[in-house]
């Protein structure tokens, strides 16, 4: 299997019936700033980080890197979607199951419009046809109900759930459907 890294970066940007997920831009800094800060997105990840650090740290173009994209909804950046290759990352992992990671993050007005299932979806088709047979693997507490729901309606399947972080998690992959399968 071909590593996620080692895609040609960035794409043209991917077009969906409302989105576009492009790459990260300078004027895409206040948004992922006020992303990382929000109380609401941070509910299930340890918290929303503190605004003074994300202003020290975030780059003037943040989220330059391989499987990082800009959800833009008419011109303004609404949510992040990243495909990981988690090798280097910390936490409950499992490489025989999958070696890309899905993450998504959306700011609170643009929950309940249907925007992360078209994105995450757009995102999925462009690594299966990036990289066919790649697998993607989703983690997310199970209190966490609207990805609990979203990993259902994108075709994800359970692996296993475990305690982490003071809750359980849950796991699952998605496969891409081939011709052959």
């Amino acid at each position: 299997m071909t590593d996620p890294r080692a895609l040609s970066w960035p794409p043209a940007p991917i077009k969906t019936e409302r989105l576009v997920l492009r790459e990260s831009e300078a004027r895409d800094r206040p948004a992922v700033i006020e992303l990382n800060a929000s109380p609401e997105v941070g509910t299930y990840l340890g918290g929303p980080r503190p605004r003074a650090e994300l202003e020290r740290t975030v780059p003037e173009v943040p989220g330059q890197r391989p499987g990082f994209f800009v959800i833009d909804l008419d011109g303004a950046m609404i949510g992040t979607i990243m495909l990981d290759p988690h090798a280097e990352r910390p936490g409950h992992l499992r490489p025989d199951v999958g070696k890309t990671e899905l993450g998504y993050l959306f700011l609170p007005q643009a929950w309940g419009h249907g925007y992360a299932t078209e994105a995450c979806a757009a995102a999925l088709d462009w690594l299966a046809d990036a990289l066919p047979g790649e697998a993607v693997v989703l983690r997310t507490q199970t209190a966490n109900k609207r990805s609990m729901r979203l990993a259902a309606k994108l075709g994800f399947t359970e692996v296993e759930r475990y305690q982490d972080y003071g809750a359980e998690q849950w796991f699952g992959v998605w496969r891409s459907v081939t011709p052959s399968d």
